[in-house]
């Protein structure tokens, strides 16, 4: 009985990731830390995009065990024999803020600024607005784990997985941006 149910809850969590892929990413405009203005996913068209979305606490404590290896894989410029080896690829994390939590946006940011180490701080956006049209878009589950989304140059979503960071789910972004 156990296994069944559990089996569900796997095959039910599968199902949802692929309801998204082939989706066009929806519209949503955040912003930088100096409140530069993005337009995702218009701005990011022509070359692919990972974004990671987190819209609780607990999620964006999980969306930061990715900032690192995120960072030394797509981000981190390499010199040397590895120089060629490099990904031109988007990279957004991006925390939601919504409902009542909207009004800590300018907190959390100035928190970001003294907090996030000032490499990552480019790859951080805020957004701020309505939470229900990308739940039903993108398929929000659980409010407690983040959302990684890779488009493709078009703004498609090619694929997507959640949860804290681990190899595994970054090896398969790494194989779709391949």
């Amino acid at each position: 009985m156990r296994y069944s149910i559990l089996l569900l809850i796997v095959f039910t969590s599968v199902l949802a990731k692929a309801q998204v892929i082939g989706k066009q990413f929806p519209a949503m405009e955040a912003e930088s830390v100096e409140d530069k203005k993005v337009k995702l996913p218009d701005d990011v068209k022509g070359k692919y995009t990972l974004l990671g979305l987190a819209y609780s606490k607990k999620s964006e404590d999980e969306l930061n065990s990715w900032f690192q290896p995120v960072f030394e894989k797509f981000i981190q410029k390499t010199s040397g024999v590895l120089a060629g080896f490099s990904y031109d690829v988007n990279v957004y994390f991006v925390p939601m803020f919504t409902g009542v939590n909207a009004a800590a946006t300018g907190t959390a940011k100035r928190k970001a600024i003294k907090n996030i180490d000032p490499q990552l701080l480019p790859y951080i956006l805020f957004y701020r607005g309505e939470l229900k049209p990308y739940k039903e878009a993108l398929d929000f589950e659980k409010k407690d784990i983040p959302y990684f989304f890779v488009l493709d140059a078009t703004g498609k979503i090619v694929y997507a997985t959640s949860g804290k960071y681990t190899a595994d789910k970054m090896d398969k972004v790494e194989e779709v941006i391949e």
